[in-house]
């Protein structure tokens, strides 16, 4: 994420909140590549990022990913281009031959419309009743893990996403969607 020239100073961060998580700088790929800019006005290129991360899933072995569906959560292009770059995987016969060799499955997290996505923990009803194939609920605990996680990307804390950290259901709640 080279956005605004702060390329570093995200690695840093984003290595520090997997810390937080869990997750060993040793797991964590940074992709930066002039073809693939940071920036949630820009569509990447649907072959290029779909040659990056089949090479990233065959080396590592990766037998699920998770990633966005068609609306990118937000509608930023960069997250969209993924969910493109994904979906691409799936039409091409040879890749997907290969995903059924490696066993590999996609889940896509659900875009919810503004409403639902701002009210928090009274989503959990109306997630719980709405068909979807993978629910994943939060404790309090964990959601303050998540948010001491948002917390390490400081360069990307504006105001709206400290409403977001407060208010959002993605915080605690997401439902997914096998591809």
């Amino acid at each position: 994420g080279n956005y605004y020239n702060q390329g570093e100073i995200r690695k840093k961060e984003l290595e520090q909140s997997c810390f937080l998580l869990g997750i060993p700088a040793s797991d964590v790929t940074v992709l930066d590549h002039r073809d693939l800019p940071d920036n949630p006005a820009v569509e990447w290129d649907t072959q290029l990022l779909t040659a990056f991360v089949l090479k990233h899933i065959e080396a590592n072995n990766i037998n699920l990913v998770v990633t966005f569906d068609a609306g990118g959560v937000s509608g930023h292009a960069n997250h969209i281009s993924l969910y493109a770059a994904i979906r691409y995987k799936y039409c091409c016969f040879e890749i997907l031959i290969l995903f059924l060799r490696l066993g590999c499955r996609v889940l896509l997290l659900e875009s919810v419309n503004l409403f639902r996505k701002y009210i928090s923990v009274l989503d959990v009803p109306v997630s719980c009743l709405l068909p979807r194939d993978a629910l994943f609920i939060l404790t309090e605990e964990e959601t303050e893990q998540a948010r001491r996680a948002m917390r390490c990307h400081r360069s990307q804390l504006l105001w709206f996403r400290h409403i977001y950290m407060l208010f959002s259901r993605y915080m605690m709640i997401n439902s997914l969607r096998l591809l």
